[in-house]
Order: C-alpha cells, then structure tokens, then sequence
C-alpha cells in the first residue's frame, strides 16, 4: 500500500518550493523535482487551489509558497491532491459500506482507526522538520 505517484511528486514540488525560498517558474520546478512539465502544472493547479501555493503570471510569474513550511504538513499536501485520506472505500461518505452496517462492522470499525491514526501522523509531518532533517543529517 502507498500513496499515488501524483502525491509524491506533490511532496517533492512543495519541498522545492520550500527549500528554494523564492518564486519558481514551472520549467523550474519540474527540472528540479523529476517530474514532467506537464504532470507538475497539474499538480501546482491543485497546491493553488488549496491555498498552499501562489501562483503568478507574466514574465516574471511562476510559483510561490503561500504558506511557512511550519504552517504546511504531508496531510495538507495529500489531501489537496487526493482528499481525505481513507484506507478503505468503505470509509467514504460517498460510497459507504457495502455492508451497509458501518455502526456493526468491526472491520470498518478498524479501518476508521487507522485512517484517524495515519492522518494525525501526517499532519504532525511539517516541512519545518522535513527541512530541518536535510540540515542535520549532512552536518558532521
């Protein structure tokens, strides 16, 4: 089990633009984190959409961090790409159980608490301690 490939380059392109400190233009961004031109413009139109990043046109446009990397966790970063983490279908208001007995369920029970203990880790994830572990592990 893992996340999307969508997800991760999300993480990396936040990362990026948190480490670089300043505004980015696309061709940047993607060069810089692996990802294709095209692939990172879907990404960063969703990161705009969610408030995470700032984008601007123009010559001098391109993309920004709208946020400090202390205000800014994994769960932010998935969320906006994937929405709510949940580890089954079942968990999603929008599909429901096809049990259709979610109060009863004990497997639908354990689902849902380990979907509440992944997002909480992942929301304790600030890129304020991604970044500050790059620092420490290269220091001798």
């Amino acid at each position: 089990m893992h996340i999307t490939l969508e997800s991760d380059y999300a993480l990396r392109i936040v990362y990026f633009l948190l480490e670089y400190g300043k505004r980015a233009d696309a061709a940047l961004v993607s060069r810089e984190t692996d990802v294709t031109l095209r692939f990172a413009l879907k990404i960063l139109r969703k990161l705009v959409a969610a408030g995470l990043v700032k984008s601007f046109k123009g010559a001098m446009g391109g993309y920004e961090m709208a946020k400090a990397p202390e205000e800014i966790s994994m769960g932010d970063v998935i969320e906006a790409i994937e929405g709510v983490y949940r580890l089954s279908r079942c968990l999603n208001p929008q599909v429901g159980c096809s049990r259709k007995q979610e109060n009863f369920c004990p497997i639908h029970k354990a689902f849902g608490r380990i979907s509440d203990s992944v997002r909480e880790m992942l929301e304790r994830e600030t890129f304020d301690k991604l970044l500050a572990e790059k620092d420490s592990c290269c220091e001798k």
